[in-house]
């Protein structure tokens, strides 16, 4: 079962073979705590939605959260065009992080996995960020763009895992999903 309604998770796990026998969004507040740091922010977001729907429904649950990271600084999914833009502005140019957590819980035992990866996007000019925020891609999208579509051709380079800036790292995923008896084989069953 999957704690998330990204279609781009569901698009993952295809490719892995794995079907989520159901999708269960978590219905949870994903705001930051007061001094809370990044990774420990991303790992309570993935383990509590994880936890939200294993106790309601019985089985494998995978939750899974991705954020930006600038500096210190959270970028989750912005609320309107104007906060995309500004997103965009403030990693234009320059490194940051791209930290995707999984939680998968079965049997009330929980094992995570945090892959944080590095994504460098090019210097920006104000004509591609409007034409992008325009184009809407951003929406939904944790620091305000999405590698795997148009905002691809901003990334200058990356270090890590490429699912995992999408919002699943596979590699991961994969290896707690066969410890639980999950596998493409069984996934089909």
């Amino acid at each position: 079962m999957l704690a998330s309604a990204s279609p781009r998770r569901i698009e993952l796990l295809a490719q892995i073979g794995i079907t989520p026998d159901a999708v269960v969004p978590a219905d949870i507040d994903e705001s930051p705590r007061r001094g809370e740091s990044p990774r420990a922010y991303v790992a309570r977001m993935a383990a509590e939605k994880a936890a939200a729907v294993a106790a309601v429904e019985p089985g494998v649950v995978l939750g899974a959260d991705t954020t930006v990271v600038a500096g210190r600084r959270i970028l989750g999914k912005p609320v309107d065009a104007a906060e995309a833009t500004a997103f965009l502005r403030l990693l234009s140019g320059r490194r940051h992080h791209v930290m995707t957590s999984i939680t998968v819980m079965a049997e009330g035992h929980a094992r995570h996995r945090l892959v944080d990866t590095v994504v460098r996007l090019r210097q920006l000019s104000d004509a591609e960020i409007a034409a992008y925020v325009a184009g809407g891609d951003w929406r939904g999208k944790a620091g305000g763009y999405g590698i795997q579509g148009p905002a691809g051709a901003f990334v200058a380079w990356m270090q890590g895992s490429f699912s995992a800036v999408v919002g699943l790292p596979l590699s991961e995923t994969s290896v707690l999903l066969s410890a639980c008896g999950i596998t493409p084989a069984t996934a089909k069953e």
